[in-house]
């Protein structure tokens, strides 16, 4: 499966589209994380726990995308965008979609 943000593949030329091709997860923190990472926060400096959380996060929704776009028989996934939103206090959801398509 070909996974790209542009809207062409190289050396590829799309034949049809299929639709779009999604997948989202949610996270949450944890206490032992939050009491880490809020003293982090107060001394300053990177939040690699969050930071961490976040990037499973998204491998997790491209993943997900990319099961999407192989149940739609897709030979890749085009302009592939991620977006992330808080859900809740201490959860957030990360998601990826793109245009599910064919390859001649």
């Amino acid at each position: 499966m070909y996974i790209t943000n542009t809207e062409t593949v190289p050396d590829g030329e799309i034949v049809e589209v299929l639709g779009i091709a999604r997948g989202n997860t949610v996270e949450a923190r944890n206490v032992g994380r939050d009491i880490t990472q809020g003293l982090r926060n107060v001394l300053g400096g990177e939040l690699k726990g969050y930071s961490e959380l976040l990037s499973k996060a998204r491998d997790e929704a491209i993943v997900r995308m990319e099961d999407d776009a192989e149940r739609m028989d897709a030979d890749a996934v085009v302009n592939v965008r991620l977006e992330t939103s808080q859900i809740t206090e201490g959860g957030s959801e990360v998601m990826a979609y793109g245009t599910a398509v064919r390859l001649r």
